[in-house]
């Protein structure tokens, strides 16, 4: 998203990002902000990814997880949206007191470090896009 320097040659987007502290990553933002006009003229999916959707019992916090995209829907219309589990590296998380609440929420077993994400579920919505972006 940072190398994007016009969407002119674009009939459509795709864009997503990981969450942290329940907000989409400042450069993905920073990119809806900056083409904003643009992405209303084009059709638009967007997509998180998030270790909340990795607990058990996923389902349950999918309405808490979507509502992650709100300050996406206030700028943009997406044709689509995906809710993805992510992947958890504790050695890339970047505040060591958000390492050290990662560490524990693994030692207590919320989660597990490691890639989450379902390919069986991220391919089909990736499928179901082509119709939503070349209309």
């Amino acid at each position: 998203m940072t190398d994007v320097e016009d969407l002119t040659a674009y009939t459509a987007v795709v864009a997503g990002s990981a969450i942290q502290n329940k907000q989409w990553l400042p450069e993905a933002m920073q990119f809806i902000h900056t083409y904003q006009a643009a992405l209303t003229q084009r059709p638009l999916a967007v997509f998180l990814v998030c270790m909340t959707l990795a607990m058990k019992n996923a389902d349950q916090y999918r309405g808490f997880v979507a509502d992650f995209l709100q300050p996406v829907r206030a700028l943009v219309n997406p044709v689509s949206e995906g809710l993805f589990a992510g992947a958890l590296d504790i050695s890339k998380v970047p505040s060591a007191s958000d390492r050290f609440k990662f560490r524990l929420s693994v030692l207590f077993g919320v989660w597990s470090e490691g890639d989450h994400r379902d390919w069986n579920a991220i391919r089909p919505w990736a499928e179901s896009l082509r119709p939503l972006l070349l209309h």
